[in-house]
């Protein structure tokens, strides 16, 4: 499954690297794809990882995780 977080607070790249390490350390993140100018993150999940954890680990790179949602499959 893919969710789309919305981030806040990423200026740079450094950011971007920063949260991507964050998000790919959780159990469950298989991968994540940060794009620092939608200000969001696509994540592959191979499990369920709680909201809460996903805004833990982003608070402690100094980040905000602000919204998610399921990827929409462009196939239906």
């Amino acid at each position: 499954m893919k969710k789309v977080l919305g981030i806040e607070g990423m200026h740079c790249m450094g950011c971007v690297g920063r949260a991507t390490r964050a998000l790919e350390s959780l159990e469950g993140i298989s991968s994540a794809k940060v794009d620092l100018g939608k200000k969001n993150a696509v994540v592959d999940m191979t499990g369920e990882v709680s909201e809460e954890a996903m805004k833990a680990a982003l608070s402690e790179v100094e980040l905000e995780l602000v919204s998610v949602s399921e990827k929409k499959s462009i196939f239906g």
